[in-house]
Protein backbone atom coordinates (compact mmCIF):
# COMPACT_ATOMS: atom_id res chain seq x y z
CA UNK A 1 0.00 0.00 0.00
CA UNK A 2 1.33 3.42 -0.93
CA UNK A 3 1.59 5.36 2.30
CA UNK A 4 -0.07 8.75 2.07
CA UNK A 5 1.13 10.90 4.93
CA UNK A 6 -1.56 12.09 7.30
CA UNK A 7 -0.28 15.25 8.93
CA UNK A 8 -1.16 15.43 12.63
CA UNK A 9 -1.48 18.78 14.33
CA UNK A 10 -1.46 19.77 17.98
CA UNK A 11 -3.55 22.92 18.13
CA UNK A 12 -3.67 24.43 21.61
CA UNK A 13 -6.64 26.41 22.84
CA UNK A 14 -5.10 29.76 23.79
CA UNK A 15 -7.88 30.37 26.30
CA UNK A 16 -6.70 27.36 28.34
CA UNK A 17 -4.63 28.15 31.38
CA UNK A 18 -1.26 26.79 30.30
CA UNK A 19 -0.08 26.45 33.89
CA UNK A 20 -2.71 23.76 34.41
CA UNK A 21 -2.11 21.84 31.19
CA UNK A 22 0.43 19.01 31.18
CA UNK A 23 3.14 19.23 28.55
CA UNK A 24 2.78 16.67 25.75
CA UNK A 25 5.31 13.85 25.57
CA UNK A 26 6.50 13.33 21.98
CA UNK A 27 8.19 10.12 20.82
CA UNK A 28 9.83 9.77 17.39
CA UNK A 29 11.43 6.77 15.74
CA UNK A 30 11.53 4.30 12.86
CA UNK A 31 9.69 1.03 12.33
CA UNK A 32 8.66 -1.13 9.36
CA UNK A 33 10.80 0.92 7.01
CA UNK A 34 9.00 4.17 7.88
CA UNK A 35 8.63 6.73 10.67
CA UNK A 36 6.52 6.77 13.78
CA UNK A 37 5.30 9.67 15.91
CA UNK A 38 3.54 9.33 19.25
CA UNK A 39 2.14 12.27 21.22
CA UNK A 40 0.44 11.79 24.59
CA UNK A 41 -0.43 13.56 27.80
CA UNK A 42 0.68 12.09 31.09
CA UNK A 43 0.47 13.86 34.46
CA UNK A 44 3.74 12.19 35.44
CA UNK A 45 5.43 13.06 32.12
CA UNK A 46 6.69 9.49 31.75
CA UNK A 47 8.74 8.83 28.63
CA UNK A 48 8.08 5.47 26.97
CA UNK A 49 10.52 5.84 24.05
CA UNK A 50 12.54 2.72 24.95
CA UNK A 51 9.44 0.61 25.53
CA UNK A 52 7.84 1.78 22.27
CA UNK A 53 11.00 1.04 20.27
CA UNK A 54 11.18 -2.42 21.85
CA UNK A 55 7.52 -3.14 21.15
CA UNK A 56 7.80 -2.15 17.50
CA UNK A 57 11.05 -4.09 17.11
CA UNK A 58 9.32 -7.26 18.31
CA UNK A 59 6.48 -6.52 15.90
CA UNK A 60 8.93 -6.09 13.00
CA UNK A 61 10.53 -9.43 13.82
CA UNK A 62 7.11 -11.00 13.41
CA UNK A 63 5.47 -9.46 10.33
CA UNK A 64 8.02 -7.29 8.51
CA UNK A 65 9.31 -8.38 5.12
CA UNK A 66 12.24 -6.01 5.70
CA UNK A 67 13.57 -8.47 8.27
CA UNK A 68 14.94 -11.64 6.57
CA UNK A 69 14.55 -13.72 9.73
CA UNK A 70 11.06 -12.49 10.63
CA UNK A 71 8.23 -14.97 11.07
CA UNK A 72 6.55 -13.82 7.86
CA UNK A 73 9.83 -14.17 5.89
CA UNK A 74 10.29 -17.69 7.22
CA UNK A 75 6.69 -18.57 6.38
CA UNK A 76 7.21 -17.32 2.83
CA UNK A 77 10.38 -19.44 2.62
CA UNK A 78 8.39 -22.51 3.75
CA UNK A 79 10.34 -22.96 6.97
CA UNK A 80 8.32 -25.73 8.65
CA UNK A 81 9.97 -25.10 12.02
CA UNK A 82 8.67 -21.55 12.37
CA UNK A 83 6.33 -20.86 15.29
CA UNK A 84 3.60 -18.29 14.72
CA UNK A 85 3.16 -15.58 17.36
CA UNK A 86 0.16 -13.47 18.32
CA UNK A 87 1.17 -10.61 16.03
CA UNK A 88 1.35 -12.83 12.96
CA UNK A 89 -1.88 -14.70 13.71
CA UNK A 90 -3.68 -11.45 14.59
CA UNK A 91 -2.74 -9.86 11.26
CA UNK A 92 -3.55 -13.06 9.39
CA UNK A 93 -6.98 -13.63 10.92
CA UNK A 94 -8.09 -10.03 10.44
CA UNK A 95 -6.79 -10.10 6.86
CA UNK A 96 -8.80 -13.23 6.07
CA UNK A 97 -11.92 -11.68 7.57
CA UNK A 98 -11.61 -8.50 5.51
CA UNK A 99 -10.72 -10.46 2.38
CA UNK A 100 -13.94 -12.41 2.76
CA UNK A 101 -16.05 -9.30 3.38
CA UNK A 102 -14.58 -7.46 0.37
CA UNK A 103 -14.88 -10.40 -1.98
CA UNK A 104 -11.12 -10.65 -2.37
CA UNK A 105 -10.46 -6.96 -3.08
CA UNK A 106 -8.17 -7.11 -0.07
CA UNK A 107 -5.70 -9.98 -0.42
CA UNK A 108 -2.40 -10.52 1.41
CA UNK A 109 -1.16 -12.99 -1.22
CA UNK A 110 -0.94 -10.40 -4.01
CA UNK A 111 2.73 -9.61 -3.27
CA UNK A 112 4.30 -11.60 -6.16
CA UNK A 113 2.11 -9.70 -8.64
CA UNK A 114 2.99 -6.36 -7.06
CA UNK A 115 6.69 -7.17 -7.36
CA UNK A 116 6.32 -8.44 -10.92
CA UNK A 117 4.89 -5.09 -11.93
CA UNK A 118 7.89 -3.35 -10.38
CA UNK A 119 6.55 -2.24 -6.99
CA UNK A 120 8.62 -3.92 -4.32
CA UNK A 121 12.10 -5.19 -3.65
CA UNK A 122 12.61 -6.41 -7.22
CA UNK A 123 13.29 -4.34 -10.30
CA UNK A 124 10.54 -4.02 -12.90
CA UNK A 125 10.24 -6.95 -15.29
CA UNK A 126 8.50 -7.33 -18.61
CA UNK A 127 4.99 -8.47 -17.72
CA UNK A 128 2.78 -10.29 -20.22
CA UNK A 129 -0.35 -12.44 -20.06
CA UNK A 130 1.68 -15.62 -19.60
CA UNK A 131 3.53 -14.25 -16.57
CA UNK A 132 0.34 -12.90 -15.03
CA UNK A 133 -1.49 -16.21 -15.52
CA UNK A 134 1.39 -18.11 -13.93
CA UNK A 135 1.41 -15.83 -10.88
CA UNK A 136 -2.36 -15.97 -10.47
CA UNK A 137 -2.07 -19.72 -9.94
CA UNK A 138 -0.66 -19.10 -6.47
CA UNK A 139 -2.48 -15.85 -5.68
CA UNK A 140 -5.65 -15.82 -3.61
CA UNK A 141 -6.45 -15.60 0.08
CA UNK A 142 -8.36 -18.90 -0.02
CA UNK A 143 -5.14 -20.74 -0.90
CA UNK A 144 -3.63 -20.28 2.55
CA UNK A 145 -4.85 -20.89 6.11
CA UNK A 146 -3.80 -21.66 9.66
CA UNK A 147 -4.41 -25.13 11.06
CA UNK A 148 -3.27 -26.21 14.52
CA UNK A 149 -0.92 -23.25 14.75
CA UNK A 150 0.73 -23.90 11.38
CA UNK A 151 0.44 -22.18 8.01
CA UNK A 152 -1.03 -24.47 5.37
CA UNK A 153 -0.57 -23.53 1.70
CA UNK A 154 -2.33 -25.02 -1.30
CA UNK A 155 0.84 -24.21 -3.25
CA UNK A 156 4.29 -23.70 -1.66
CA UNK A 157 4.79 -20.62 -3.85
CA UNK A 158 1.99 -18.76 -2.04
CA UNK A 159 3.45 -15.90 -0.03
CA UNK A 160 2.06 -13.36 2.42
CA UNK A 161 2.52 -9.60 2.56
CA UNK A 162 0.91 -7.72 5.46
CA UNK A 163 2.01 -4.35 4.09
CA UNK A 164 -1.57 -3.11 3.72
CA UNK A 165 -2.60 -3.88 7.30
CA UNK A 166 0.49 -4.25 9.51
CA UNK A 167 1.18 -0.55 10.06
CA UNK A 168 -2.39 0.01 11.16
CA UNK A 169 -2.13 -3.04 13.41
CA UNK A 170 1.06 -1.71 14.98
CA UNK A 171 -0.65 1.62 15.71
CA UNK A 172 -3.33 -0.25 17.66
CA UNK A 173 -0.60 -2.21 19.43
CA UNK A 174 1.13 0.94 20.65
CA UNK A 175 -2.23 2.33 21.70
CA UNK A 176 -2.95 -0.73 23.83
CA UNK A 177 0.46 -0.35 25.46
CA UNK A 178 -0.18 3.30 26.35
CA UNK A 179 -3.59 2.47 27.76
CA UNK A 180 -2.03 -0.28 29.89
CA UNK A 181 -0.01 2.54 31.47
CA UNK A 182 -3.12 4.58 32.19
CA UNK A 183 -2.64 6.99 29.27
CA UNK A 184 -5.93 7.76 27.53
CA UNK A 185 -5.15 10.96 25.60
CA UNK A 186 -2.80 10.28 22.70
CA UNK A 187 -2.20 10.49 18.96
CA UNK A 188 -0.20 7.75 17.21
CA UNK A 189 1.02 8.01 13.61
CA UNK A 190 3.00 5.19 12.01
CA UNK A 191 3.73 5.70 8.33
CA UNK A 192 0.54 7.71 7.85
CA UNK A 193 -1.86 5.45 9.75
CA UNK A 194 -3.28 7.42 12.67
CA UNK A 195 -5.11 6.64 15.90
CA UNK A 196 -6.58 9.40 18.08
CA UNK A 197 -7.65 8.59 21.64
CA UNK A 198 -9.21 11.03 24.05
CA UNK A 199 -8.43 14.69 23.50
CA UNK A 200 -6.00 17.52 24.14
CA UNK A 201 -6.04 19.85 27.15
CA UNK A 202 -9.02 22.19 26.98
CA UNK A 203 -11.25 19.56 25.38
CA UNK A 204 -9.95 20.01 21.83
CA UNK A 205 -10.10 17.02 19.48
CA UNK A 206 -6.98 15.88 17.63
CA UNK A 207 -6.54 17.51 14.20
CA UNK A 208 -5.36 15.35 11.31
CA UNK A 209 -4.67 16.49 7.75
CA UNK A 210 -5.43 14.44 4.64
CA UNK A 211 -3.16 14.96 1.67
CA UNK A 212 -4.21 16.34 -1.69
CA UNK A 213 -3.32 14.12 -4.68
CA UNK A 214 -0.19 15.20 -6.52
CA UNK A 215 0.08 15.39 -10.29
CA UNK A 216 3.63 14.04 -10.14
CA UNK A 217 5.47 11.84 -7.67
CA UNK A 218 7.81 14.57 -6.46
CA UNK A 219 5.26 17.36 -6.16
CA UNK A 220 5.08 19.28 -2.89
CA UNK A 221 2.72 17.74 -0.36
CA UNK A 222 -0.42 19.82 0.25
CA UNK A 223 -3.53 19.23 2.32
CA UNK A 224 -7.00 18.54 0.95
CA UNK A 225 -8.76 18.91 4.28
CA UNK A 226 -8.42 18.61 8.07
CA UNK A 227 -10.52 16.32 10.24
CA UNK A 228 -11.06 16.32 14.01
CA UNK A 229 -10.84 12.93 15.71
CA UNK A 230 -11.55 11.49 19.14
CA UNK A 231 -11.44 7.75 19.81
CA UNK A 232 -11.15 7.02 16.09
CA UNK A 233 -8.53 5.93 13.57
CA UNK A 234 -7.93 7.05 10.00
CA UNK A 235 -5.88 5.54 7.17
CA UNK A 236 -5.37 6.66 3.59
CA UNK A 237 -4.29 4.73 0.53
CA UNK A 238 -3.51 6.37 -2.81
CA UNK A 239 -2.25 5.59 -6.28
CA UNK A 240 -0.61 8.90 -7.18
CA UNK A 241 2.71 8.68 -5.32
CA UNK A 242 3.77 5.26 -6.53
CA UNK A 243 3.47 4.57 -10.26
CA UNK A 244 5.46 4.55 -13.46
CA UNK A 245 4.68 5.35 -17.08
CA UNK A 246 5.53 3.37 -20.20
CA UNK A 247 4.57 4.72 -23.64
CA UNK A 248 2.17 7.18 -22.04
CA UNK A 249 0.37 4.55 -19.94
CA UNK A 250 0.42 5.02 -16.15
CA UNK A 251 0.79 1.81 -14.11
CA UNK A 252 -0.43 2.10 -10.51
CA UNK A 253 1.06 0.10 -7.62
CA UNK A 254 -2.48 -0.99 -6.68
CA UNK A 255 -2.89 -4.45 -8.20
CA UNK A 256 -6.28 -6.12 -8.58
CA UNK A 257 -5.86 -9.63 -7.09
CA UNK A 258 -8.46 -11.03 -9.48
CA UNK A 259 -6.97 -9.78 -12.76
CA UNK A 260 -3.33 -9.57 -11.70
CA UNK A 261 -3.08 -6.16 -13.32
CA UNK A 262 -2.81 -2.57 -12.02
CA UNK A 263 -6.20 -1.00 -11.45
CA UNK A 264 -7.38 1.42 -14.14
CA UNK A 265 -10.04 3.67 -12.70
CA UNK A 266 -10.53 7.27 -11.59
CA UNK A 267 -10.04 6.81 -7.84
CA UNK A 268 -6.85 8.55 -6.65
CA UNK A 269 -7.08 8.12 -2.88
CA UNK A 270 -9.32 6.56 -0.28
CA UNK A 271 -9.41 7.61 3.38
CA UNK A 272 -11.23 5.49 5.93
CA UNK A 273 -12.26 6.35 9.48
CA UNK A 274 -12.87 3.39 11.78
CA UNK A 275 -12.66 2.43 15.42
CA UNK A 276 -9.61 0.28 14.70
CA UNK A 277 -6.51 1.39 12.75
CA UNK A 278 -5.78 -2.01 11.20
CA UNK A 279 -9.35 -2.15 9.88
CA UNK A 280 -9.11 1.38 8.45
CA UNK A 281 -5.75 0.49 6.85
CA UNK A 282 -7.03 -2.65 5.13
CA UNK A 283 -10.29 -1.17 3.87
CA UNK A 284 -8.50 1.87 2.43
CA UNK A 285 -6.49 -0.54 0.28
CA UNK A 286 -9.57 -2.60 -0.62
CA UNK A 287 -11.40 0.53 -1.77
CA UNK A 288 -8.49 1.50 -4.01
CA UNK A 289 -8.87 -1.88 -5.69
CA UNK A 290 -12.65 -1.57 -5.98
CA UNK A 291 -12.72 1.95 -7.40
CA UNK A 292 -15.09 4.78 -6.51
CA UNK A 293 -18.49 3.35 -7.41
CA UNK A 294 -17.94 -0.09 -5.91
CA UNK A 295 -16.43 1.43 -2.76
CA UNK A 296 -19.41 3.76 -2.31
CA UNK A 297 -21.80 0.86 -2.86
CA UNK A 298 -19.90 -1.28 -0.34
CA UNK A 299 -20.16 1.41 2.34
CA UNK A 300 -23.85 1.91 1.63
CA UNK A 301 -24.59 -1.82 1.85
CA UNK A 302 -22.44 -2.52 4.94
CA UNK A 303 -23.31 0.10 7.57
CA UNK A 304 -22.74 -2.38 10.38
CA UNK A 305 -18.98 -2.48 9.79
CA UNK A 306 -18.73 1.06 11.15
CA UNK A 307 -16.69 2.72 8.41
CA UNK A 308 -16.77 6.25 7.00
CA UNK A 309 -15.00 7.10 3.77
CA UNK A 310 -13.58 10.03 1.85
CA UNK A 311 -12.57 9.63 -1.79
CA UNK A 312 -10.62 11.83 -4.17
CA UNK A 313 -11.03 10.96 -7.83
CA UNK A 314 -10.45 12.34 -11.28
CA UNK A 315 -13.57 13.72 -12.97
CA UNK A 316 -14.36 13.43 -16.66
CA UNK A 317 -12.67 16.77 -17.26
CA UNK A 318 -9.53 15.56 -15.48
CA UNK A 319 -10.07 17.77 -12.44
CA UNK A 320 -10.05 16.42 -8.91
CA UNK A 321 -13.44 15.63 -7.40
CA UNK A 322 -14.27 14.46 -3.89
CA UNK A 323 -16.94 12.39 -2.20
CA UNK A 324 -17.42 11.98 1.55
CA UNK A 325 -19.93 9.72 3.23
CA UNK A 326 -22.36 11.59 5.49
CA UNK A 327 -20.56 10.16 8.52
CA UNK A 328 -17.15 11.35 7.30
CA UNK A 329 -18.46 14.87 6.65
CA UNK A 330 -19.07 15.30 10.38
CA UNK A 331 -15.32 15.03 11.06
CA UNK A 332 -14.22 17.70 8.56
CA UNK A 333 -13.13 20.97 10.16
CA UNK A 334 -11.35 22.63 7.25
CA UNK A 335 -11.25 22.15 3.48
CA UNK A 336 -8.58 23.59 1.17
CA UNK A 337 -10.57 23.24 -2.04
Amino acid sequence: MNRIVLVAFILFDLTWNCSRAPEPVHLLGEAQGTYYSVIYYDDSARNFQVETDSLLDVFDRSVSLWVPTSIISRVNNNDTSVALDEHFTGNFQLSMEISEKTGGAFDVTVGPLVRAWGFGFDSKKHVDDQIIDSLLKFTGYKKIRIEEGKIIKDDPRVSIDFNAIAQGYSVDLVGKFLESKGITNYLIDIGGEVKARGQKPGGKFWQVGIEKPAGHQNDERKLELVIALKDKSVATSGSYRKFYEVNGIRYSHTIDPKTGRPVRHSLLSASVIAGNTAVADAYATAFMVMGLEKAREFLKNNPGIGLDGFFIYSGEDGRYQTYATPGFQKYITKSFE
